[in-house]
């Protein structure tokens, strides 16, 4: 079937995300009776062969469609991409380490927040004097003796900002990836720990990725709560407890998808496609629309904006509606408009928003 049967509308919520249609209408034949055993997926052992073989072939799949080395695992856990602002200072800091954080904006000051609790920690460099419209170069990152990891956000989604390249540096990186997960290539070599929650560009709420180096295993912090010990779960194939079934069988099937439809530089490929057409559209338009962010550091995946005035944009999310655009309000914490483009995505989602955007303009401006 395609993207608009069924009456489907175009979703640019930054999450939970639009999923493939496709896979939707997999699930749904499969959800009462999984392949003819009488009974669903969800009603069967999470410790069963069944399961079992799922959750492998996830695993495999997300570590091969990322290219994460042999050095990698990738866990299954709970608690959404925000439980890991502590549970990585609880993991990789010992009493002489300290861990440093990139302040880009929202999701590291909760990060930072967070983190005092589990260690020593402090902020490398912080965007909030310009007003968060850049990500930093290597050379203004500055760090302290004794710095274990440094923590940043790959993407910012409320403020609509990206590292277009990560940044080289002495230390390991934990990167929040939760917007651009097998979304864009990544330099493996910089990292020890990447993480997001599933829901932005790989499944429904309910899960979050975290892609760890092996080899950092054996030096965890062992004084902490098995429930937050990554070594644990990683010795127990993310299932020290019960592991959220449906939203990893759902992973499955959108990592086959995106198997099909090229992998993640294909997936790379899209986003750059879409979100210039968006900037286009915003940047043509003789300041009717406004992006604060500097170009070189605009996100690929969360396009925020703005019209002249706060009644404008009232009505540009009530007219849009009848384009079957939906989900374009801003953040509460930043007003304006935002179009989350993840990988499902389809491109005639936003050329219809680009077309509604200009017919809007013609009109008001």
């Amino acid at each position: 079937m395609g993207e608009n049967t069924v009456n489907r509308v175009y979703n640019f919520s930054a999450g939970p995300c639009t999923l493939p249609l496709e896979v939707l209408e997999e699930t749904q034949t499969e959800l009462v009776d999984y392949h003819g055993l009488g009974m669903s997926l969800l009603e069967m052992s999470h410790r069963g062969p069944i399961f079992d073989s799922i959750y492998e072939e996830t695993r495999s799949l997300a570590l091969s469609l990322w290219d994460a080395p042999d050095d990698f695992d990738v866990l299954f856990l709970q608690g959404g991409a925000s439980a890991q602002f502590p549970m990585v200072p609880m993991n990789l800091l010992h009493e002489d380490t300290r861990g440093a954080y990139i302040n880009t904006g929202h999701w590291v000051k909760i990060a930072l927040n967070d983190a005092q609790y589990s260690g020593d920690i402090y902020q490398a460099w912080s965007g909030e004097y310009e007003a968060f419209t850049r990500t930093p170069e290597s050379s203004e990152i500055k760090l302290k003796d004794r710095t274990r990891y440094v923590h940043l956000c790959s993407n910012e989604t409320i403020g609509g900002l990206r590292f277009p390249v990560f940044p080289d540096l002495e230390v390991p990186i934990v990167a929040d990836m939760s917007s651009e997960m097998l979304a864009r290539a990544i330099p493996w070599e910089k990292f020890d720990i990447v993480f997001g929650g599933a829901q932005k560009n790989l499944g429904p709420a309910g899960v979050t990725l975290v892609y760890i180096r092996k080899s950092i295993l054996g030096s965890l912090n062992k004084a902490i709560p098995r429930t937050f010990s990554y070594a644990i779960e990683q010795a127990n194939q993310s299932m020290a407890n019960t592991p959220p079934v449906f939203s990893i069988w759902m992973v499955n099937k959108v990592l086959h998808w995106l198997e099909r439809n090229g992998g993640v530089r294909e997936m790379e490929n899209r986003a750059y496609i879409r979100s210039k057409l968006l900037y286009d559209c915003i940047d043509n338009s003789d300041g009717f629309y406004r992006c604060p962010i500097q170009n070189a550091y605009r996100s690929q995946m969360n396009v925020i904006y703005s019209l002249p005035t706060p009644e404008l944009e009232k009505d540009f999310l009530e007219q849009a509606t009848q384009y079957k655009l939906v989900h374009l309000r801003g953040h509460r914490i930043v007003g304006g408009i935002r179009a989350s483009i993840y990988n499902a995505m389809p491109i005639e989602g936003v050329e219809t928003l680009v077309s509604f955007m200009q017919d809007f303009r013609r009109e008001n401006g």
